[in-house]
């Protein structure tokens, strides 16, 4: 497929949902209110890890399922995947600010974002090859692995400090993706990637940002664990395990994607 195919152009601005869902974490006002609830709940109406483990679980399978869906019908109905990917982004939005979860809801995220994460991936394959989705898995696997390890080791926690960094560098990520995006589409740059070709030291800008990218996404991923373990401290209710559900599922998009843009970026420079 060609680099300039406006289908795959448009992978960079569905891409970059993730960085903005990524600020899906819960407000502290939502937090307060989760944790004023009664603590008279009986413990089959509060918040586990044994239960979250399996709504997560539930949640990841329909987005491979609907990933396989996205994949198998990539080549032949690219719209489905590019319509699943502006679908997936207003779910996003509305689990974001909808004052308390919805199981459907989170549900019909995982199914939509999974057809949008199953076709761009068979974009990427078409367009570079040489097993770059199964690198991209993989790395993303070890990822995820390596951060939830160290957490559960209580080698890495979340900090006030860490957050306040954490946000400023997401917002200034989601503006250079917007004004990236914006040359792109106005035909400022015909570069697939835009300004993330540009070289600094001979190394591409993109392949710096997705570096960093990777670290915010796994610092992320604290946020949303350490979100989970405080629910099962304070006894929160059990709809909130879908909360965490989404947080995880997310970030772990997110980061995927961008792994899978850094690693189209270095086979495209070579």
């Amino acid at each position: 497929m060609a680099l300039d195919n406006p289908a795959f152009k448009r992978n960079s601005a569905f891409s970059s949902q993730g960085a903005v869902a990524a600020a899906q974490d819960v407000s502290a006002q939502q937090l307060q209110e989760m944790y004023n609830q009664p603590a008279t709940l009986p413990n089959r109406d509060l918040m586990t890890i044994e239960t979250t483990l399996q709504k997560s679980a539930a949640s990841f399978g329909l987005l491979v399922v609907g990933a396989a869906l996205g994949w198998l019908t990539a080549e032949s109905l690219p719209f489905l995947w590019i319509g699943a990917g502006i679908v997936g982004f207003v779910l996003a939005l509305v689990n974001i600010f909808k004052k308390e979860p919805s199981p459907a809801l989170v549900l019909a995220y995982a199914g939509v974002q999974g057809v949008f994460v199953g076709g761009i991936s068979a974009w990427y394959e078409l367009a570079f090859g040489g097993g770059i989705v199964s690198q991209a898995v993989i790395a993303t696997l070890v990822v995820v692995g390596v951060t939830l390890a160290l957490f559960a080791s209580g080698k890495i926690r979340a900090s006030k400090k860490a957050t306040k960094i954490f946000l400023v560098a997401m917002i200034g990520y989601a503006v250079f993706s917007l004004v990236n995006f914006g040359l792109m589409a106005f035909g400022a740059t015909d570069d697939p990637f835009g300004l993330r070709s540009v070289p600094i030291m001979g190394i591409p800008l993109g392949v710096i940002l997705g570096v960093f990218v990777v670290i915010m996404a796994a610092y992320s991923l604290v946020l949303d664990f350490d979100f989970i373990q405080q629910g099962v401290r304070n006894r929160a209710p059990r709809k909130y395990e879908w909360t965490g559900v989404f947080g995880i599922m997310v970030t772990v998009i997110w980061l995927y994607l961008e792994i899978l843009r850094m690693l189209a970026i270095m086979q495209s420079s070579d």
